[in-house]
């Protein structure tokens, strides 16, 4: 009970900020007009120009109002799978090329770097011969690969696919490993013991118990993909989420841009908390 009245708080307060931070928003974005002044005109094209809006909310600053705000999210999720030609699809084709290059880089990513953690978790020898080139090619920056990716694939999609494999690769790579040649010996005592297999072993000793570390590995490298995905994107355009965000920049369309922040912000949460709630329920009491 005391931990939900904690959430229930939370809940509330975050509420409250939210609601604070809308406020702000709306105060530094609009201001009420000045009171009408009687002319000689009632042309609405000169009281446009002239401030004399009667009292309504005019624009401020360039920076999209709330009101702007909520109609282009209704504009952009009232019709999000339209097709009108290679620059102008709808949000949710956008993202949905986006959710396509991560979650293959990445399976990608999860065949090469669970089993190879594994057999370096497991031989100490392998460990020591890997890990100053892992260490050298761990720091650079995904992006960097870009140049290379297009150099040699000629296409910018798979070029993508291959960021954010590279990305992703060395964190469960590195998780892996930790986590295997972390398993407790009395586990490894157990098995050895009981003369169970080396395959048996690996499945149903070593797997198990290094899960949760693993699952630690994935999660920070879907974080890291979600993150890179949209930037690369953003050099090669074409389709995605992040080509959405340059194009809508492009075409200063502020308002377009701040929604496409939002969304990738909240995409990026709910594929973090689905990793966190994989996480839990590998995650054993000691």
């Amino acid at each position: 009970m005391k931990t939900l009245s904690i959430k229930v708080k939370g809940a509330i307060l975050s509420i409250a900020i939210l609601l604070m931070c809308l406020f702000i928003w709306h105060l530094a974005t609009t201001q009420k007009a000045a009171p009408s002044q009687a002319t000689s005109t009632n042309s609405s094209e000169y009281n446009s120009l002239m401030g004399q809006g009667g009292g309504e909310a005019v624009q401020k600053t360039g920076f999209p109002t709330l009101t702007q705000m909520g109609q282009t999210i209704y504009k952009q999720l009232s019709h999000p799978f339209y097709d009108n030609g290679p620059n102008d699809k709808g949000i949710g084709i956008q993202l949905a090329y986006s959710l396509a290059r991560v979650g293959l880089g990445f399976l990608l990513a999860m065949l090469v770097a669970i089993p190879f953690g594994f057999w370096i978790g497991m031989s100490p020898l392998a460990y020591e011969a890997f890990n100053p080139f892992i260490q050298i090619l761990k720091p650079i920056s995904p992006l960097a690969w870009m140049p290379i990716a297009l150099y040699t694939i000629k296409d910018s999609s798979i070029s993508g696919i291959f960021v954010i494999f590279i990305c992703s690769v060395w964190p469960m790579l590195l998780n892996t490993a930790f986590g295997v040649a972390n398993v407790r010996k009395e586990l490894l005592n157990v098995a050895k013991t009981l003369e169970v297999s080396p395959l048996r072993k690996a499945f149903l000793v070593i797997l198990p118990a290094a899960a949760p570390t693993i699952l630690t590995g994935m999660r920070i490298s879907m974080g890291i993909a979600w993150l890179v995905i949209v930037a690369a994107e953003m050099l090669v355009g074409g389709t995605g989420i992040g080509y959405f965000l340059w194009n809508e920049w492009n075409n200063l369309s502020l308002s377009s841009v701040i929604f496409a922040i939002l969304l990738i912000g909240i995409v990026g949460m709910l594929l973090d908390a689905a990793f966190g709630k994989l996480q839990k329920a590998v995650s054993y009491a000691d």
